[in-house]
């Protein structure tokens, strides 16, 4: 690869990387997907696929909790690092009881938040 291709496959690659606000609102609806994923298999009796998607919800928490800045973030991060380490614990229970009560919580607080993240970042480019 020459040197002007790499650097037209960077640039191309860089167009397609959206902003941090966009990232942060695709996380949040990946954790809502994914639970109802793992709500899915639960009905149908899949345990590989319920872990597999569980799995997939905890990550996103562990590197929203890995993102949280405490210096810039405040009480803010300091909360939200509480509220998502609950939201693993729920998902661990989940999995463990293989029920979609606790998914539902997960649902709806992630609901929440990705609601309340849309009016912060939509009031500052306002």
């Amino acid at each position: 690869m020459t040197a002007a291709a790499a650097y037209n496959t960077y640039t191309q690659n860089n167009i397609q990387i959206e902003s941090p606000e966009k990232l942060i609102e695709m996380l949040y609806e990946g954790i809502i997907r994914f639970c109802s994923m793992a709500k899915k298999s639960i009905e149908q009796g899949d345990i590989e696929k319920r872990v597999y998607w569980t799995n997939r919800a905890v990550a996103i928490f562990v590197e929203l909790i890995n993102s949280l800045d405490a210096e810039r973030g405040g009480e803010v991060s300091h909360y939200l690092g509480g509220l998502y380490n609950q939201q693993i614990k729920f998902l661990n229970e989940s999995n463990a009881q293989n029920s979609c009560e606790y998914l539902d919580v997960v649902i709806n607080v992630t609901k929440e938040l990705l609601e309340a993240w849309r009016e912060v970042t939509a009031n500052e480019l306002a």
